[in-house]
């Protein structure tokens, strides 16, 4: 009877590891699954970030000229500047434009008006602290971009704004409109920043990039890479930048203006660099600082 009831110990005994050896392989599996879960998860993410950063016109963040965030990439005219997903080549001056709101507004200003004033020739006065700039607006090869531009600088939205972002390697611009760069914000090239995303609270397609150049003395807006994206911001090209802002591409941002006097100001600001780096969209906070006073229009 001993015999018999320490065998049947025995056997419980090996029941009981075995169970236990059973249990600790099940949680082994259920942990490696889950370990692979998170890998798989951090993985998608990783390569979403990276796509976020790395495809033209990405982050969001300081939305420049390479000239917007960077110049992003934007495609070609259209008469009525109207907000499609690719913008088709139209004969100009356009006799109407779309403008489509966005939010939020970094100065809300309200709409351009939807008819421009096509047989119009404008010249823009840019005051700023170091003197003023003389442009000639496009307006018989971007109607609509030049019809927001008017509408911007008569709503005095321009007005007080710093020039926020200074490129001198490849690409040679000096951007400004952007409301959130007030005369008085301190640029520190922070992303947690607004300055660099702002935007009058609407968008509109690109127009004029039909064979366009980047010469020396160009004004073009930035946009965030998209046919739909441009809004208020702009970069003055103070040194010829047409092969860093085609690349290998098609043009994508719109020529709008070109500069007849001034152009040594922005010059003068581009030899002394720039304080701070951004990291995502490239060059940095002018040592001098820009400030734009105010945009006067006079049409003729």
């Amino acid at each position: 009877m001993a015999g018999k009831n320490e065998r049947q110990r025995r056997q419980a005994r090996e029941r009981y590891r075995r169970q236990q050896e059973e249990r600790f392989v099940r949680q082994r599996q259920v942990r490696k699954r889950w370990i692979t879960g998170i890998i798989a998860v951090a993985a998608a993410g990783l390569i979403a970030a990276l796509l976020v950063v790395f495809l033209p016109g990405g982050s969001g963040k300081n939305a420049s000229a390479s000239a917007s965030k960077s110049p992003s990439a934007s495609p070609s005219a259209s008469a009525s500047a109207s907000a499609s997903s690719s913008a088709s080549t139209v004969a100009e001056p356009a006799h109407h434009c779309t403008y489509t709101k966005t939010s939020p507004a970094s100065r809300n200003v309200g709409l351009p008006p939807a008819t421009p004033d096509y047989t119009a020739s404008y010249q823009a006065t840019i005051k700023t602290n170091l003197g003023p700039i003389t442009v000639n607006l496009l307006n018989d090869k971007a109607t609509c971009t030049v019809n927001s531009f008017v509408h911007l600088a008569e709503a005095g939205f321009f007005n007080n704004t710093q020039c926020h972002r200074l490129l001198t390697s490849g690409i040679y611009v000096l951007q400004c409109g952007d409301a959130y760069a007030t005369s008085t914000t301190k640029l520190n090239c922070s992303t947690t920043s607004n300055v660099g995303t702002g935007t009058p609270g609407y968008q509109y397609t690109s127009e004029n990039l039909t064979n366009a150049t980047y010469p020396a003395g160009t004004i073009a807006m930035a946009n965030e890479g998209t046919p739909i994206s441009n809004g208020s911001q702009f970069f003055i090209v103070y040194k010829d930048s047409t092969s860093g802002l085609n690349g290998s591409s098609a043009p994508t941002y719109t020529p709008f203006a070109t500069v007849s006097s001034g152009l040594d100001i922005v010059q003068n600001v581009a030899k002394d660099g720039y304080s701070c780096t951004y990291a995502q969209a490239g060059g940095g906070v002018p040592k001098k600082k820009v400030i734009i006073e105010s945009v006067t229009i006079k049409k003729t």
